[in-house]
């Protein structure tokens, strides 16, 4: 399949550069494959396609800080680093701008010397995997010295980190924000628990490999990078009572599509489970565990466009954005919504 399938133009006016001040008034887009429909709603009704026995799994990650500005001690150069994946305790794979200051050996300070890093080897794409030095707990003088990692596309300074976060992230270790979640209050996610539809959390801790452009024409030669997941027992149990009791399985988000059929087996019995998944879903993907995705726009060409449509289907999702730029939808992280049924 050609990745020239999954592009299509995109104003940048409608890159949504904030988020909006109430996190379920966004937008939501309802593509409903039996009926074969398409709803324009706002994302506070998602509770109306809900129903009891349905389980809702959500993805309880936590962004970390992770971009730090320093300076090369010998030189005083500025030197950007972005955290990817803790490798060990108080080692870091890391993106590194510009890469060729940073070889190895190269010593960093940050925060005027608060916290030091040495790069001690170069890996895969470039990376680098840094030693960090301190005195104290790591994530304090992450906390202190570190910025989000907003995405490139988006250039306004954020005013609240926290609208970076779900409201329920609780597992730091993500470069980037599962950002369906986004738009789920405490109130809407308590109105959706009274409806009796269960709740369900997992983890993967977003890399940039989710995000990482497909240059190669045929998509299947992509390479995704790997990501961390777990799901315990509690949530292996509801997830396959869900399913044998005739349920509905609505994930939020790609991550959380991504762990789920990464966990299943052959017939979509899920186990309990930790390690890395690289799993990559494009149109011919035969989908083992869920049955709907709440999930934002994403960009053309992307991994995540092409999970979305296999899940859809690619010429109805060309045309759901189609139809969402025609409506002036907002784009991306801070963007609106859809929901597949």
């Amino acid at each position: 399949m050609d990745v020239k399938d999954f592009f299509y133009d995109l104003p940048k006016e409608l890159i949504a550069q904030d988020p909006l001040e109430n996190r379920d008034a966004s937008r939501l887009m309802v593509l409903d494959r039996k009926r074969d429909v398409i709803e324009h709603r706002i994302f506070s009704d998602v509770k109306e396609y809900l129903k009891s026995g349905d389980c809702l799994v959500i993805n309880n990650t936590k962004v970390i800080p992770a971009r730090l500005y320093g300076v090369k001690e010998e030189t005083g150069a500025a030197i950007e680093i972005l955290l990817l994946k803790r490798k060990e305790k108080d080692i870091w794979e890391s993106l590194v701008k510009p890469g060729k200051k940073a070889r190895v050996g190269t010593k960093i300070s940050f925060g005027d010397g608060v916290l030091t890093g040495e790069v001690i080897d170069v890996v895969e794409e470039g990376n680098r995997l840094i030693r960090f030095y301190y005195q104290g707990i790591f994530e304090e003088i992450l906390d202190k010295l570190g910025q989000m990692p907003l995405p490139p596309y988006i250039t306004h300074k954020l005013k609240d980190k926290n609208r970076y976060q779900t409201v329920y992230a609780k597992y730091e270790g993500s470069a980037a924000a599962p950002t369906a979640g986004l738009h789920f209050t405490p109130k809407l996610l308590e109105d959706i628990r009274s409806m009796g539809v269960e709740i369900a959390e997992v983890t993967l801790h977003v890399g940039l490999g989710t995000f990482r452009p497909v240059k190669e024409t045929d998509i299947e030669k992509h390479h995704m990078h790997s990501e961390f997941f777990r799901i315990d027992d509690e949530t292996a149990d509801l997830i396959n009572r869900t399913k044998e009791s005739g349920n509905r399985i609505i994930s939020v988000g790609t991550t959380s599509t991504r762990t789920l059929e990464s966990a299943a087996d052959a017939k979509g019995h899920i186990e309990a489970k930790s390690g890395w998944t690289d799993i990559f879903i494009y149109p011919g993907y035969e989908f083992k565990v869920i049955d709907g995705l709440i999930t934002n726009f994403h960009l053309p060409e992307s991994t995540l466009l092409m999970l979305v449509s296999a899940l859809a289907g690619r010429e109805r999702i060309m045309e759901a954005y189609r139809q969402a730029v025609e409506e002036k939808y907002r784009f991306f992280s801070f963007g609106d919504a859809m929901l597949i049924i």
